[in-house]
C-alpha cells in the first residue's frame, strides 16, 4: 500500500540434528524441536551525543553510532561500490497488481487471472503487489506516521532500543553494529511478533514498547500491534493464493505451516542523502525470510535486479509490495524465485516503509508439500537458516545452496568468500 504523506566465517561446524533427506522425502510435517535462536534483552540508555562509538556488550568491541539527518557529507563507510551502486535503469519493473480479495468473492474468472498473474510473476522476479487486502487505510497510516515519529526522536532515546548484535529486535543506525564498510544509508527499528500463544494472539508487540521504550509508547505498540496482527492475516490469504498457483494437491499446506508463526516487522527510514549516487538505502540483498510484505510511503526506492539492470517499482496507492524470499523459495521447491533488489536514497526527500517478513516458527521442518519431482533443497529448521544468515553469510542469490551445503554432515566446507557475514535484509 502506498500512501500519500500526511505531513563469512571460511569454516562452519552443522547443527546436529539435521540431515539431508531422499528425494523422495515425507512430506509430513514434522514439529521436532530445534535449538533456537534466542534473543537478548535490550540494553541500557546510552548518551552519544558527545561520542560516534558505542561498546558492543556482546564483543566488547566499539561500534560507530550516526545520526543520518546531521551529516553534512557521506562518510566514508557510506561509499559503496560502483558495481553495486550503479545507476538505475529507467525502464520500471512490471510488477502485476492482484486483487486478493478474489479468493473471498466467488469470481472463478477473476481468481483464474489472479493466479495467473502470481505464477508468472513468481516464477521470474518473485515481486507483485496486492489490492484488495482488507487493510484499513488509517491503521497503515498511524503505522507509517509512528514510524516517522520514533526515527525523529533524538538519537540518544532511539538507543533506548539499540539492537544487541547477533539478535533481530531492536533499532539500528546504519548497521553499524555488524558493518564497518558499505552501510546501508538508514535506521531500522525491528521487533518479533508471534501469530499465536495458545490459540490467542499474544500482545509480544505492545509488550515490546513498553518495556523497551516505557509506557509513553503504549499508544504506538498497539498501533504496531494490530498492523502486525492484519499483516499476519494478510500474509495467510497470500499464502492460499500461492498455493493455488503452485497446484498443490494437498489444499491449506501452506496455511498450516504458518499458522503459528514466528514473524518479523521492520520498520526503516531513509534520510535525504548529500550523495545518494555514491551510497544505498539498503544493499543487494535477497530475504531468506518466506514472505515479505512491504508498505512504503509515494517516495519509491526500491529496485530489483532483472536480467542485469536495476529496475525500480512504482509505488501504487493502496497496494503493497510482496516478495518471496528463500523460505518460501524451498517451500515451493524451488519454483518459485527469491530475487536480488535493493532501496535507493535521493537528495531532496526522506522516505519511510514497512516490511512485515513472514517467518515459520523457529523450529518448524521447512519441507515443501508431497510431489513427485526431486528435492532442490534438505529438510532444516528456520532457526537454522536464520541463524546462518544473521551470523554467517550475506544474503545473496546463493544463499540457500550455500545454506545447503553448511548442513551437510560432512566435513565442514568452505563457504564462498562472499559470504564474510550476514547482511540483514531490508
Amino acid at each position: 500500500m502506498v500512501l500519500q504523506p500526511t505531513q563469512q566465517v571460511t569454516s562452519l561446524s552443522h547443527p546436529p540434528h539435521c540431515s539431508v533427506p531422499s528425494a523422495r522425502s515425507s512430506a509430513v510435517m514434522d514439529t521436532s524441536p530445534a535449538p533456537p535462536l534466542l534473543l537478548r534483552p535490550s540494553a541500557p540508555s546510552i548518551d552519544p551525543s558527545a561520542a560516534k562509538a558505542v561498546i558492543n556488550k556482546s564483543g566488547g568491541a566499539a561500534a560507530s553510532v550516526y545520526d543520518l539527518r546531521r551529516e553534512p557529507n557521506i562518510p566514508a563507510p557510506f561509499v559503496w561500490p560502483h558495481a553495486e551502486a550503479c545507476p538505475t535503469t529507467a525502464k520500471e519493473l512490471g510488477v502485476p497488481v492482484v486483487d486478493v480479495g478474489v479468493l473471498r468473492n466467488g469470481d472463478a474468472d477473476a481468481l483464474n487471472r489472479a493466479v495467473a498473474q502470481v505464477a508468472a510473476a513468481c516464477a521470474t522476479h518473485g515481486f507483485f503487489q496486492v489490492s484488495g487486502h482488507g487493510v484499513d487505510e488509517a491503521l497503515a497510516r498511524a503505522a507509517l506516521d509512528s514510524a516517522s515519529v520514533f526515527f525523529r526522536l533524538p538519537l540518544a532515546e532511539k538507543q533506548r532500543a539499540r539492537r544487541i548484535p547477533g539478535t533481530v529486535s531492536g533499532y539500528t543506525s546504519a548497521h553499524a553494529d555488524r558493518f564497518a564498510s558499505k552501510l546501508p544509508w538508514k535506521e531500522t527499528l525491528s521487533f518479533g511478533f508471534r501469530a499465536r500463544v495458545d490459540s490467542a494472539v499474544a500482545p509480544v508487540v505492545a509488550d515490546y514498547f513498553t518495556s523497551t521504550l516505557g509506557e509513553d509508547f503504549e499508544p504506538m505498540g498497539r498501533v504496531y500491534q494490530e498492523y502486525c496482527e492484519k499483516m499476519n492475516e494478510l500474509s495467510l490469504t497470500i499464502m492460499e493464493l500461492l498455493e493455488l498457483s503452485l497446484g498443490v494437491e494437498k489444499r491449506g499446506y501452506y496455511r498450516e505451516f504458518f499458522d503459528d508463526s514466528s514473524s518479523i516487522m521492520r520498520c526503516n527510514y531513509y534520510p535525504s542523502c548529500p550523495e545518494p549516487e555514491r551510497t544505498l538505502g539498503t544493499g543487494p540483498h535477497c530475504d531468506p525470510t518466506a514472505l515479505t510484505i512491504l508498505l512504503q510511503d509515494d517516495v519509491g526506492g526500491l529496485e530489483v535486479l532483472v536480467d542485469g539492470d536495476w529496475r525500480p517499482v512504482r509505488p501504487v496507492p493502496g497496494a503493497m509490495v510482496i516478495n518471496i524470499g528463500d523460505t518460501f523459495m524451498a517451500l515451493s521447491n524451488g519454483r518459485y524465485k527469491s530475487c536480488l533488489h535493493r532501496a535507493v536514497v535521493n537528495r531532496r526527500q526522506e522516505r519511510r516503509s514497512l516490511a512485515f517478513f513472514l517467518c515459520p516458527r523457529a523450529d518448524r521442518v521447512v519441507r515443501p508439500p508431497p510431489s513427485p519431482l526431486p528435492r532442490q533443497y534438505p529438510d532444516f529448521t528456520w532457526a537454522d537458516l536464520m541463524r546462518f544468515t544473521q551470523r554467517h553469510y550475506r544474503a545473496d542469490t546463493r544463499t540457500l545452496d550455500a545454506f545447503t551445503q553448511w548442513l551437510s554432515p560432512a566435513t565442514p566446507t568452505p563457504l564462498p568468500a562472499a559470504a564474510a557475514t550476514a547482511q540483514e535484509a531490508a
